[in-house]
């Protein structure tokens, strides 16, 4: 059986960005419905940071990523729909893109266009793909027209830059919010209509102003518990507020009855993965995720990179909120 080594990040313990240790390790040969890929680059994502912190419980040790592009080296049985050589990019469960080669299932392995450089292509899945299931998938009542106002937190950051664009590319009316001024000027820059910060401005007082009082339709957050109560009051009637994320930490327990005198508004809790189950859905999400990168409406900002040796670096800036756009591992 063939032994390839490989370098990897694991960590055998919950805990802080100490806990990142770089290991030598060796892949073998994919089976059925896998394949082994060799990375070229991998995308950095706040689901990391949860699952190393041990805010997603996850057995040990534990190698970590969800997303990276690379070539694919070898292709197990039943699988038709990649080629060995082929340049391919992903976001997928089970963890484990923290590395320079892996086997993995291919269900969620899509062929990258040869016009998306890899580094492009490993900041871009995950992201690219919450976005999409997002401003797509994830719709309030009556759905989302040109003209709408949606409030997206966090607009400054990998998934907020790519939010930004691709709303106004569907003519929707982004507020988006961020901690500073210089990351409310990067979400302007990248399509937002407006964009608060929070750190001097009440924004729930400011969507009201900017909404005429009306609300907007939908709240897309994954600051969370900082985030959450402030962002019911900025939901019009039947609005939609959809979690996907716990950048502050996790939302407190409520109770539904709030929900009723706020507007009878619908609170929703999202996650990539519960769209990207099959091999067909996760191709449809790609396509149109390639489709508006390929055209230059959604350019992906790529603002940090740091060798896959110091993923521990990586994991400080991101959690320490001093990262904008995407950040890669380089290898």
């Amino acid at each position: 059986m063939t032994a390839i080594p490989s370098r990897a990040i694991r960590i055998d313990q919950h805990g802080g960005p100490e806990q990142l240790k770089l290991v030598h390790t060796t892949v073998g040969e994919p089976g059925p419905a896998e394949v082994r890929i060799r990375h070229r680059a991998v995308g950095l994502n706040f689901i990391d940071v949860y699952q190393r912190s041990g805010l997603y419980n996850m057995a040990m040790p534990l190698q970590l990523g969800m997303e990276a592009s690379g070539v694919v080296e070898a292709v197990g049985e039943g699988v038709t729909h990649l080629a060995v050589g082929d340049r391919v990019a992903y976001a997928s469960q089970p963890p484990g893109s923290y590395c320079e080669v892996r086997v993995m299932p291919a269900k969620c392995v899509c062929r990258l266009p040869d016009a998306i450089d890899f580094e492009t292509g490993a900041a871009m899945m995950l992201k690219g793909l919450t976005a999409q299931y997002l401003l797509k998938r994830t719709l309030p009542q009556g759905g989302l027209q040109a003209g709408d106002f949606v409030l997206f937190h966090a607009a400054a950051g990998g998934v907020g830059l790519i939010a930004c664009q691709w709303a106004k590319a569907l003519g929707l009316r982004l507020i988006g919010t961020a901690g500073s001024d210089a990351k409310c000027q990067l979400a302007l820059e990248h399509g937002a209509t407006f964009c608060i910060n929070y750190a001097t401005e009440d924004f729930a007082v400011r969507v009201k102003e900017i909404t005429g009082c009306k609300g907007v339709k939908v709240v897309y957050d994954s600051v969370g518990k900082d985030t959450w109560d402030k962002s019911l009051d900025c939901l019009a009637p039947f609005g939609l507020m959809a979690s996907f994320g716990n950048a502050s930490g996790p939302v407190a327990p409520f109770a539904p009855g709030i929900l009723g005198p706020k507007g009878s508004i619908y609170v929703t809790r999202q996650t990539l993965f519960s769209h990207i189950t099959t091999r067909e859905s996760t191709q449809t999400m790609a396509d149109d995720l390639f489709a508006v990168v390929g055209s230059g409406a959604v350019k992906i900002r790529i603002d940090q990179r740091f060798p896959l040796e110091e993923a521990a670096q990586a994991h400080r800036a991101l959690e320490s909120r001093q990262t904008t756009g995407c950040t890669i591992l380089t290898l």
